[in-house]
C-alpha cells in the first residue's frame, strides 16, 4: 500500500537525482559563461556567438564524458522504482 511517507520518499529521491543531473550539466556551462563574460568585459567585444559557442561545446563535452554515468543513475532509479512498485502492489 502506498502511504504518504513512501510517496514523499519517491518524490524526494527523484528530485535529488534530477538536481544532480542538472547540476552536472549547468555548473560547467555557468563557469565557462562567466569566464567568457569577463573576457568580453575586459576586451569590449560584444559578440553573441562568442558567449554561446563555448558554453555549447562545454555542455557537449560534459555529456560526452559523463553521459554514461547520467544514464546509469537514471536506470538505477527506474529499476528501484519498479522493484518498489512490485512490493507495494503485492
Amino acid at each position: 500500500m502506498i502511504t504518504p511517507e513512501v510517496a514523499a520518499d519517491l518524490v524526494g529521491e527523484s528530485l535529488q537525482i534530477v538536481t544532480q543531473l542538472v547540476m552536472v550539466l549547468v555548473v560547467p556551462s555557468l563557469v565557462v559563461g562567466l569566464l567568457v563574460a569577463l573576457f568580453q568585459a575586459a576586451t569590449s567585444i560584444n559578440e553573441q556567438t562568442l558567449s554561446f559557442l563555448p558554453r555549447l561545446l562545454v555542455t557537449l563535452l560534459v555529456i560526452g564524458l559523463l553521459g554514461r554515468w547520467m544514464v546509469g543513475r537514471l536506470m538505477d532509479f527506474c529499476v528501484s522504482i519498479f522493484e518498489r512498485a512490485a512490493t507495494l502492489i503485492g
